[in-house]
């Protein structure tokens, strides 16, 4: 049996089919900011809402539909869940120690106040995060030392989400971005190139933001020189590795360079007036213990262990050497009852082709083992024993049970939007009807992408050819559509369900996914609109900003 894709599939009419499969997300929307559902039952009700509109409105088999969601659900525990759990029982190893305390003590040291904690964690580390691990990692990390630190959990959710977006097209080790390069057929280096210069504007405006986020419009100045400080030393970092260096190290070597140049100018500066939360423990309290060196060393050891361990894990040598040497994966090459029964077709490809789907577990080379790996030799470090580990991690899970259950219905939504049509039916809609005010749409449809997806990578995969060749018909530069999906992906993490599901689970909002949302929302729409100015800019005001070698790439695909 083959089942051909139909993007027109209502009365031949794309406009109407667009409307009446975007159904399912104006549904999440809805159950998320308006009836405040809890997580899992919107992602449940959204995937089986999805379902029915698929088959009614596309034809799909009922077997096809159910394959292509179970696999999605199944990449939603495996490597998504698997990163999840792992990074957050890692944070737990430090709480049931003691040693988060100490790395509490060590971060106030550096500022009492709430807005540069926020930018030394939410912003500098959690980007060093992403570029070695990515894919909800960061947030999970960041937000639940920020928890620990005193944050209260909704604002420390919206700033791990706001602060996680420069880096996010660089990591893990440039996934996203090479996987634009890969579906458009350019060169990794000029993708990269184009995308670093959107990061590099996203990061001077991003720790300003921030202050916002957490302190309010008033309270900005205050904390400006630090945010300045660290903006800056990303942007510049960013600017030259992405230009020079290609799209795998600017996240790590960027996010690196900003807290070594936030941590040393706090030696020489403080801000006038300490800013804490209204109902915020006294200062003094936080200050009361004083911890030698080699106690907060030991005390950031797991974090500094998982650096080194994701460091290694995200080598393309490392990756070589496991798949070669060591072989532990799990792979079903041809996913049973949807590989070779979904065909995609014209105008997405030329000519009509199998949609292929493959499942594959590697379980050693995944971010999440590397992250169980250097949770254990953290427990090594800390003097925990096997038992009370095995303890800290039955905890863990049920923790996070409710979202694990949110991710895999929410991964399931998105691949069945893709082996469905879905996505490219909206896709084309945006660029059949904008047509040469396609760029303002541009960012939009990659932000769509994500919320589809929950990853800024599925939204290359999804939208980068489409961006391609809508921009060669135009007479645009395709690099400017390119970059600008990833630009308006990058925005879309803070309202992708996904995104909100690890930031419930790590902050310890399972249930409040919906307020998560409704904070999240408006930022992330600010952010767009910032996002589509910029767009404008490169494509009216300075085209010539982009490489010049994008002129070259342009014959080919008019």
């Amino acid at each position: 049996m083959q089942w051909l894709h139909n993007y027109s599939a209502l009365g031949d009419s794309l406009g109407l089919t667009a409307i009446t499969v975007s159904i399912p997300i104006f549904y999440l929307f809805w159950a998320l900011a308006v009836k405040r559902m809890k997580g899992h039952i919107a992602g449940l009700t959204t995937l089986l809402l999805t379902i029915v509109v698929v088959v009614v409105v596309y034809g799909m088999p009922v077997n096809v539909a159910i394959s292509a969601s179970v696999l999605g659900m199944l990449n939603g525990l495996f490597p998504i869940g698997w990163i999840i759990l792992t990074a957050v029982f890692l944070y737990n190893l430090t709480v049931e120690t003691g040693q988060f305390d100490i790395i509490k003590s060590s971060i106030s040291s550096l500022s009492p106040d709430r807005r540069i904690q926020a930018l030394l964690v939410a912003f500098c580390f959690s980007a060093f995060m992403e570029g070695v691990a990515g894919q909800g990692a960061p947030v999970a990390v960041a937000a639940a030392m920020l928890i620990g630190l005193g944050f209260p959990a909704l604002p420390a959710a919206a700033i791990c989400l706001v602060g996680n977006t420069p880096p996010v097209p660089f990591g893990p080790v440039g996934t996203p971005t090479i996987m634009m390069a890969t579906v458009t057929e350019l060169p990794n280096s000029i993708v990269g190139r184009a995308i670093g210069l959107d990061m590099t504007i996203l990061a001077l405006v991003i720790p300003i933001f921030m202050l916002v986020v957490v302190a309010g419009r008033k309270n900005v100045m205050g904390a400006l020189p630090a945010a300045l400080v660290a903006g800056i030393s990303y942007a510049v970092t960013n600017h030259l590795v992405s230009q020079n260096f290609g799209p795998e190290l600017p996240a790590i070597f960027s996010s690196f360079v900003s807290m070594i140049c936030l941590v040393v100018f706090l030696k020489f500066w403080k801000p006038a007036t300490i800013w804490r939360f209204p109902n915020d423990s006294d200062i003094a309290e936080d200050s009361t213990h004083r911890y030698s060196a080699g106690q907060i060393i030991k005390a950031w050891s797991p974090f500094i262990i998982l650096m080194i361990v994701m460091g290694i894990w995200g080598t393309p040598a490392f990756k070589a050497w496991v798949a070669q040497e060591l072989k532990w994966f799990i792979t079903i090459p041809s996913w049973p009852g949807l590989d070779g029964i979904v065909y995609r077709a014209a105008p997405i490809v030329a000519v009509p082709s199998k949609y292929a789907a493959s499942y594959r577990m590697d379980f050693f080379s995944a971010a999440g083992t590397a992250m169980l790996i250097s949770a254990i030799l953290s427990m090594v470090v800390l003097g925990l024993s096997p038992a009370a580990g095995v303890r800290v991690f039955k905890k863990t899970f049920n923790q996070l049970m409710y979202s694990l259950i949110t991710l895999t219905a929410v991964l399931g939504v998105g691949f069945l939007a893709n082996y469905s049509g879905m996505s490219y039916t909206l896709g084309l809609a945006f660029a059949t009807y904008t047509g040469m005010f396609f760029p303002i749409f541009s960012p939009v449809i990659g932000y769509l992408g994500v919320f589809l997806t929950g990853s800024v990578t599925s939204s290359a995969a999804l939208f980068g050819k489409l961006q391609q060749v809508t921009a060669s018909h135009l007479g645009l530069n395709p690099l400017l559509t390119i970059s600008a999906n990833l630009f308006g992906a990058v925005i879309g993490k803070l309202i992708s369900p996904q995104s909100i599901a690890v930031a419930c689970a790590a902050t310890g909002l399972v249930g409040r996914e919906t307020d998560i949302f409704r904070l999240t929302v408006k930022y992330s729409i600010y952010l767009l609109l910032f996002v589509i100015v910029i767009i404008l800019l490169q494509a009216w005001a300075f085209p010539n900003i982009l490489p010049k070698i994008a002129a070259v790439m342009l014959t080919q695909y008019s």
